[in-house]
């Protein structure tokens, strides 16, 4: 709008015409209303020419027959001559047919809008980017710690695949995509991780998966659906983990990953998904657990199953609630659940009032529990609430479904 090298002050005016005009109209009207006003030494023409003027800036709207907009004009001229110039265009009283009126709101120092800028930008710097010299020592602790989880990385088999330290040793392993997602697993305190490496699993991988028990955790993007289709067709893998989609092993926080193998989900059911013919919707039957989630949580690294004799669980330990349950509890029941991230019901409506009942939320709403029908309408303002997953009844007139939610069909 104009130059900061020569610029002194900018010019505000406000512009208001009974009647429709436009932008080359009120360019017109101050140059023609202007011309030969204040002589030669202050011709608008002249003065933009040499550049002492900068280019006139015309904004303008029209609304009910009415035009209204702003006008702004920069000045490399002094003081004295920027508020001449400014006074005579308050002169002009029409633009092209129309009675017009021009007021001067304001005329700005450049330079003082310039210092301004540098005492906030400097308090900034002062603020934010003087590093600090104090010396934590929980921080030195975690990263020498840290470093000691990196070093027991390893290579295993003829083929060198990146492992943890446990992973010769356990009953259970990890599978993940490659190094930094097994690095970033020691970091969490999970050492039964080991990384294909690639579309092309290797020999080692598939002897480990005959031999333990096999938990793939792979990225949630399209190579972690062409790696787990490959890995499903090559070797023994018992569980599936899913992590959340658009993001990456190595990029989970400890929480995200435990969470993640906890919600695990034995591979016969990823199969059938993954089968031809399926489509993209997840089923959870009323005795078959929801993709992503499972009757009972195991831990990171869980006991090889079916290795030895079932305990029973105490009766004083309650066990877990898990979506599963949260299906059983409205399959049939014309009922809808909002749920949080551990699987606690927030808000419970009706299935056709989801949308007014989605207009009072304002917590942690990871899910959506429904025995009712969900539209590409719903779908959309549930992932503007930023829901993980739906699980309805009926999913109808669905055309765009966004990566980032999980849909399962109640049957």
């Amino acid at each position: 709008m104009y130059s900061t090298d020569t610029t002194k002050y900018l010019v505000h005016l406000h512009l208001e015409a009974e009647g429709v005009v436009e932008k080359p109209d009120v360019v017109g009207a101050i140059f023609g209303q202007t011309e030969g006003l204040l002589g030669e030494d202050l011709d608008l023409r002249d003065l933009q020419r040499t550049g002492r003027i900068g280019r006139i800036d015309v904004q303008v709207s029209s609304k009910k027959g009415e035009t209204r907009g702003e006008i702004f004009i920069a000045s490399s001229l002094d003081r004295a001559e920027t508020a001449i110039l400014a006074a005579s265009l308050e002169t002009i009283d029409r633009v092209g047919p129309c009675v017009a009126r021009v007021n001067v709101e304001s005329i700005e120092d450049i330079r003082v809008s310039k210092r301004k800028k540098i005492v906030t930008r400097a308090k900034e710097i002062l603020i934010e980017s003087f590093e600090e010299g104090s010396i934590d020592s929980n921080e030195l602790i975690d990263s020498v710690r840290e470093t000691m989880r990196v070093e027991k990385l390893s290579s295993i088999g003829e083929d060198k695949v990146p492992a943890g330290p446990n992973v010769l040793d356990s009953d259970a392993i990890i599978i993940v995509e490659g190094r930094a997602d097994v690095i970033n697993l020691l970091k969490s305190g999970i050492k039964n991780a080991v990384g294909v490496e690639g579309t092309n699993i290797s020999g080692t991988i598939i002897d480990l998966c005959e031999k333990k028990t096999t938990t793939a955790l792979l990225d949630g993007d399209r190579g972690g659906d062409l790696i787990l289709q490959e890995l499903l067709q090559v070797a023994d893998v018992d569980y599936v983990a899913f992590t959340p989609r658009g993001k990456s092993v190595e990029d989970l926080a400890r929480k995200e990953i435990i969470k993640a193998l906890r919600n695990k989900v034995p591979v016969e059911y990823v199969r059938e998904q993954l089968s031809p013919g399926g489509d993209d919707t997840e089923t959870a039957g009323p005795d078959q657990p929801a993709a992503g989630f499972v009757k009972e949580p195991e831990k990171a690294e869980a006991a090889p199953r079916k290795k030895g004799p079932l305990r029973k669980r105490p009766e004083a330990v309650e066990r877990p609630r898990t979506l599963g349950d949260e299906i059983d509890a409205v399959r049939g029941k014309k009922t809808a659940r909002f749920l949080s991230s551990d699987l606690r019901v927030i808000l419970e409506s009706s299935p056709d009032a989801l949308e007014q009942a989605a207009g009072q939320l304002d917590g942690d709403v990871a899910g959506l529990v429904t025995d009712g029908e969900v539209n590409q309408r719903i779908l959309d303002l549930m992932v503007g609430k930023g829901i993980e997953y739906i699980a309805a009844r009926e999913f109808k007139g669905i055309i765009k479904r966004p990566l980032s939610i999980r849909l399962i069909k109640i049957s």
